[in-house]
């Protein structure tokens, strides 16, 4: 066997794959506490180190270079792994900040589940509402009062499907600074006279719209 380096990997990369997927499935995972081998069959499968026993000096040198070779991929596999759910874990919470209810606020209901309403899924508003928050169920969900057509459904709602109602704008951006309100415009007429001739005419093209300007001739 020919290495690439002194690392000894081989230029074979998908020799390797049994040995990334051994170091996944073989991984504790933050979200259950346990590695997904120990889910699908109740215990965690022996690794090749557990019966290798590198003090005999009855082992081969390739076979002794091979097993160095896949312990080094898999702490490579399982290093690569518990970076990525570590970048992953932070990007979520990240982009994921949920909104914090409160019994009695005002809040629009999502329709992403609701199958039943009158128009058609693709004319469907993405939310509805406004509704009462009723009850607060844990961080993750709330309980609302539902009305009208959507009454019959369940109230408890997870807080991704739901999002504060805003009654004014300034409600939604409290720090947006108000626009003053502009003057009235007083239009006055400043008409020289009564039109006795119209000498020219011509088409123009101002603010994309087409305008028609006239020279004329007054009486007086």
């Amino acid at each position: 066997m020919e290495y690439k380096d002194h690392e000894g990997y081989t230029h074979d990369w998908v020799t390797l794959l049994p040995a990334v997927q051994l170091a996944y499935n073989t991984s504790q995972h933050s979200t259950t506490g346990k590695a997904p081998a120990f889910f699908e069959k109740g215990w965690n499968p022996p690794l090749p180190v557990d019966h290798l026993k590198m003090n005999l000096l009855t082992i081969h040198p390739t076979a002794k270079d091979f097993h160095e070779m896949w312990k080094r991929a898999c702490d490579t596999a399982s290093k690569c792994i518990a970076e990525e759910k570590e970048y992953n874990k932070q990007m979520w919470d990240k982009s994921h900040m949920e909104p914090d209810f409160k019994e009695g606020d005002q809040a629009l209901v999502s329709t992403l589940n609701l199958n039943n309403l009158k128009r058609p899924k693709k004319m469907r508003d993405s939310f509805v509402g406004p509704f009462t928050i009723f009850k607060l169920i844990g961080k993750n969900e709330v309980e609302v009062k539902l009305t009208e057509e959507v009454s019959r459904k369940h109230p408890v709602f997870s807080v991704r499907l739901v999002k504060p109602y805003f009654q004014k704008e300034e409600d939604k951006f409290p720090s947006r600074k108000k626009n003053p309100t502009p003057p009235e415009i007083v239009e006055v007429e400043d008409s020289p006279g009564t039109v006795k001739k119209i000498i020219r005419a011509r088409k123009i093209r101002h603010n994309g719209r087409d305008q028609r300007q006239y020279l004329v001739r007054f009486k007086s």
